[in-house]
């Protein structure tokens, strides 16, 4: 998961801790430098790694939260490197919220069906964005390798990230995701 100056830390939360719970994933903190990054709720998070040391090889998904930044931030190059290594090897990439900006910036998007804050919110964020035909409104869409999310599908992101790497059984991915959009346990549940 890329950890940055203003990371929005709540957004890839139930997905980390599940894969690392459920999936039995190890979970790194990948920086842009190995400087702590405070999130945009204030934690500071020490990178485990940095981008460029990234290898594709020994990643199951690459997570990027959102943030402002990514709103009015250039990308900066190692870490469009690395993304590029890591779509080119064919893992997945899980982009939440602002971050679907920056993958449509670099053009990652390429034809997939993708979501966002709105087909407005990306027209407007990335000039020339040409993949309107691609967008679908829905909390969190999933296409050959790419999730996306809007800033108010954690939890839709979440279980499309338990899909993707075969996290929990598709009833218990199910069960799972309507606790957490509902707030209530299903009946017979434990």
């Amino acid at each position: 998961m890329l950890v940055i100056d203003g990371f929005a830390d709540w957004e890839p939360a139930h997905a980390i801790a599940e894969l690392r719970r459920h999936g039995h994933y190890h979970v790194e903190s990948v920086g842009l430098t190995s400087a702590p990054a405070l999130s945009m709720g204030g934690v500071r998070v020490l990178p485990s790694k940095i981008v460029s040391q990234v290898d594709p090889t020994d990643v199951a998904v690459f997570i990027l939260p959102g943030g402002d930044r990514w709103e009015q931030d250039a990308i900066e190059p190692e870490l469009e490197a690395t993304l590029r290594r890591i779509d080119a090897a064919d893992v997945p990439i899980a982009a939440i919220c602002a971050a679907t900006v920056a993958i449509s910036r670099l053009g990652l998007l390429r034809g997939r069906r993708h979501t966002s804050n709105g087909l407005d919110y990306l027209r407007s964020h990335v000039p020339g964005y040409a993949e309107a035909d691609n967008y679908v409104d829905a909390p969190a869409v999933r296409d050959r390798k790419l999730i996306t999310a809007s800033g108010l599908g954690d939890v839709e992101f979440a279980r499309e990230l338990f899909e993707e790497l075969d996290v929990l059984s598709a009833k218990d991915r199910s069960l799972w995701a309507q606790m957490f959009r509902s707030a209530k346990l299903p009946a017979g549940a434990a």
